[in-house]
Order: structure tokens, then C-alpha cells, then sequence
């Protein structure tokens, strides 16, 4: 059996698809599991490294307002369309997860009378699943959508990386001695507060400013930070119960040491921080869908953390509220949250429904 899955861009979009990949692998390792995406995606760094076959088509960005781009679009997306009708041709299955590749993808599966399903992990939906809500009945949300056609979808959670489902399982039984041994195991301190701040794989230029400007104030009373500022980014200099770094390798192990967590509120890392982090400020990306702003909800909602936007987000915020985020922290609960522990084998379910019986 043949199973072609869309997705990439963004973390956001390749994750979950690895995540489902991956479980799909263990349960029929005779089955062909191949990806669709962009030359120039997240996915060139993280499929093959999964060992799994990558195709690409080209990019097609849909233009947000009137411009140039409009009268181009029509002719990349008919390009792209035939591009993902060659991949897609003869396999059983199709599964997406949004961003440039999915859209056409989309389209071709109908084209070619191939079942698929869509997988929607942020909380405000993009264009291309929008799209293919419609063409489809197979379709499940990471959380509940309140209009359109994605507002009938199965609520799955998203699906946790492994690492990160296993240390939530693993801390289960003493959240206390597993933040505390996180910590201990960055080389810092497990008596003290430890603030972690990232911004997803590239960074940014400007939060990255506020936090070492805002140093002085990050790491008085003895309070400890790390600070992945992202792979395009210098880094700040060494000091005292201060480390940076351009990439985190260890996720799980930082978001069960942190006392609180600064960070973008993308969909992956909301889902990530909701099933490990103790309180976070989350600082949505101020462009794209505006999606960034409703994927913390869940988070917000059980007293776990708060948004801010971006221009608020500075150093005389951050020597006012500093104080106030780390008492949130002391009096939020110690432990995660399990509620998408088994998002994969929900959608796992799904995809062989979609397939009606074609496995034994």
C-alpha cells in the first residue's frame, strides 16, 4: 500500500506529518510512505532524516491582497497541480497537513478519485485546508473550529514528537523530580527559576533584542535563563547563569526544566508546551493568517500562560512583568498535560477508515 502525505514549510506542518509517518511505519512496515514538498521547506532538513521519500513541487504562495502575484498564481498553481498529480498517481491514500504543497495536492487526490484526509493543527485554519475541507469528509482538527467546513471535523489533538511523548509519560509519576532533573541536566541549578526563550528555528531578530537587552532584568534574584536565539542568529555573550545556544536539541528535557517560557505561539510549540510547560508568554507572529494568536487558547484557558503582541514585547515590559510572570509560574500546576498524548493513534484510526478496509 501506498501513502503520500503533504506537508511543509514550517514545523507546523512537518511534525505532525513525521509523527503519523513514523507510528504508520511501525504498524504496516510494508506499506510505502512517501512525502510531498518544497524544494526550500523544513522538510528537506527533517524527512530524509526520518528516512522517508521526499518529492517536490513547486511553491505556490496565494497572494494575500491585489499585486502582481495574482496574475502569476493561476499558471504556478496549474504547475504545481500536475507536478503533485504525477506523485500522487496509483497510491491509496493521501494525507495532508496544510501549507504551499497541500492545496494542489488536494486537487490532484480529487482529480485521481484517491481518498484523502486532512489534518488541521492551528487553531484559526489556513487557506489550503479550508479548500480541502470541502473536497473531502475526512477531516480532523487539532482543536475545535466554529465555522465553516472544518467546523464538522474529528477533534484529534496534534501529534506529539516522540521525545516529547515519552518524557511526558515519563514524568507522569513525579513532575516535581523530573523538572528538577531537567534543569540539573542543562548544567543549571534545580533550586532556582529558570526562564527559557526561543523562537522557532530561525529566530528572531527582534525578540531576540528585547531578551538581551532585558538581561539585567531576566537574571536578577538569582533567576537563570536559556536562550535559543536561532541558527541565523549571533549569539549573545556568556554569562552567569546565562547560556545560549542556536538550536535546541533537547526540547523535551528544556520545556520540563523551565520555570517560564517565552516563546512564538505556533502550533507545534503550543501543543509541546501544553503537554510539558509549567507557565509561558506567548508572542504571536505579527504576519501570515494570524493563526498564532488562537493556537495558546488551550493553554490559556487552564491558568498555563498569556499573549502579548509583539510591539508590547520590550525591555521596560519585561522589567515590569517579570516578577509577576514568575509567581503565575509558582502557583500554576506542576504537571502537564495529557490531552494530546494520543492524537497520533487517533488519526492513525482515521486514515484506515478513509481506507475502508483496504488493510487487513
Amino acid at each position: 500500500m501506498k501513502i503520500i502525505f503533504a506537508g511543509g514549510g514550517t514545523a507546523g506542518h512537518v511534525e505532525p506529518a513525521l509523527a503519523i509517518a513514523r507510528l504508520w511505519r511501525e504498524k504496516y512496515p510494508n506499506d510505502s510512505l512517501e512525502f510531498i514538498g518544497t524544494a526550500k521547506g523544513l522538510e528537506n532538513q527533517l524527512v530524509p532524516a526520518a528516512n522517508f521519500k521526499l518529492h517536490h513541487i513547486p511553491k505556490v504562495v496565494m497572494p494575500r491582497k491585489v499585486s502582481l502575484a495574482v496574475i502569476s498564481a493561476p499558471a504556478a498553481f496549474l504547475k504545481a497541480l500536475g507536478a503533485a498529480r504525477q506523485i500522487i498517481k496509483g497510491a491509496d491514500l493521501l494525507i495532508g497537513f496544510g501549507g504551499y504543497v497541500s492545496a494542489p495536492s488536494y486537487l490532484a487526490a480529487k482529480s485521481l478519485g484517491i481518498p484523502f484526509v486532512i489534518h488541521e493543527a492551528n487553531a484559526k485554519p489556513g487557506f489550503a485546508n479550508r479548500l480541502g475541507a470541502r473536497l473531502t469528509p475526512n477531516v480532523a482538527v487539532a482543536q475545535a473550529v466554529q465555522n465553516g467546513a472544518l467546523s464538522r471535523a474529528l477533534i484529534t489533538g496534534i501529534p506529539l514528537r516522540s521525545d516529547v511523548a515519552k518524557a511526558l509519560t515519563d514524568s507522569t509519576a513525579d513532575w516535581a523530580k523530573a523538572r528538577a532533573s531537567a534543569k540539573a541536566s542543562l548544567g543549571f541549578s534545580p533550586n532556582a527559576p529558570l526562564i527559557l526563550a526561543f523562537f522557532g528555528s530561525q529566530g528572531s531578530v527582534a525578540l531576540n533584542s528585547v531578551i538581551e537587552k532585558s538581561l539585567p532584568t531576566l537574571l536578577s534574584n538569582g533567576n537563570q535563563l536559556l536562550h535559543a536565539v536561532g541558527k541565523l542568529n549571533p549569539l549573545p555573550r556568556i554569562q552567569e547563569r546565562y547560556k545560549s545556544t542556536e538550536y535546541i536539541e533537547d526540547m523535551a528535557i528544556a520545556y520540563l526544566a523551565a520555570d517560564l517560557i517565552i516563546s512564538r505561539s505556533g502550533a507545534i510549540s503550543c501543543s509541546e508546551i501544553n503537554a510539558l510547560g509549567r507557565y509561558s508568554l506567548f508572542i504571536p507572529l505579527p504576519i501570515g493568517n494570524g493563526e498564532q494568536r488562537y493556537n495558546a487558547s488551550q493553554v490559556i484557558a487552564q491558568g498555563r500562560g498569556e499573549v502579548i503582541n509583539q510591539e508590547l514585547f520590550s525591555p521596560a515590559w519585561v522589567s515590569s512583568n517579570l516578577g509577576r510572570l514568575l509567581e503565575k509560574s509558582v502557583a500554576s500546576p506542576i504537571a502537564g498535560s495529557g490531552s494530546d498524548l494520543n492524537a497520533s493513534e487517533k488519526i492513525i484510526n482515521f486514515m484506515e477508515h478513509a481506507l475502508s478496509g483496504k488493510h487487513d
